[in-house]
């Protein structure tokens, strides 16, 4: 008797299965939205530019830094700029110096090359020479209205120029230059 009833109940759940399963059908829909805003990103070269002295005695030590920038300003009156600014001088003490030279006119000087957005806009370089500084920070390149980089960004590269001063004593020197990237 009570095996029957258990198959009773076990048969009447076979058959209620199907039916519970269907109780509950529809449908939804969503709608997204997306804000996309202006962005910048920056990537600089390895992280070290060797700067160099080729030629004649005392020839200027020069460098490159080269740079990858992602960039979208607004289609609106947006605009863009990479900046730079000497955070730490040339350590140690004794070489050159941004914020304290050796000789009035040794200066640390760049240029500057930008490869234009590559999906629209324009990329303008810094004015040709330009002087780094520890106070405040220099101009790479500016962007206007409507710049758009690749997704896999654009090129731009600083070419460093330091004057080889006599008064230098030997040795190796550091200096910290952070770049900077911003966009509206």
């Amino acid at each position: 008797m009570r095996k029957r009833l258990i198959l009773a109940t076990l048969a009447m759940l076979i058959l209620t299965l199907p039916a519970l399963a269907q109780l509950g059908s529809g449908t939804g829909t969503t709608t997204l939205n997306v804000t996309v805003a202006a962005e910048a990103g920056l990537t600089v070269g390895t992280g070290t530019t060797a700067m160099t002295s080729t030629g004649t005695n005392f020839s200027n030590y020069t460098g490159a830094t080269n740079l990858t920038y992602y960039m979208r300003t607004s289609a609106t009156g947006g605009s863009g700029n990479v900046v730079l600014q000497v955070t730490s001088d040339f350590l140690p003490t004794g070489g050159p110096s941004v914020a304290s030279p050796p000789s009035a006119g040794d200066a640390l000087k760049y240029t500057c090359t930008v490869a234009a957005p590559g999906n629209n806009g324009t990329g303008t370089p810094c004015a040709s020479p330009t002087t780094a500084a520890t106070g405040s920070a220099t101009s790479v390149a500016t962007f206007g209205t409507d710049a758009r980089s690749l997704a896999s960004g654009n090129s731009a590269a600083v070419n460093w120029t330091l004057t080889n001063d006599p008064k230098y004593k030997t040795g190796t020197y550091s200096a910290t230059v952070t770049f900077t990237i911003s966009a509206t």
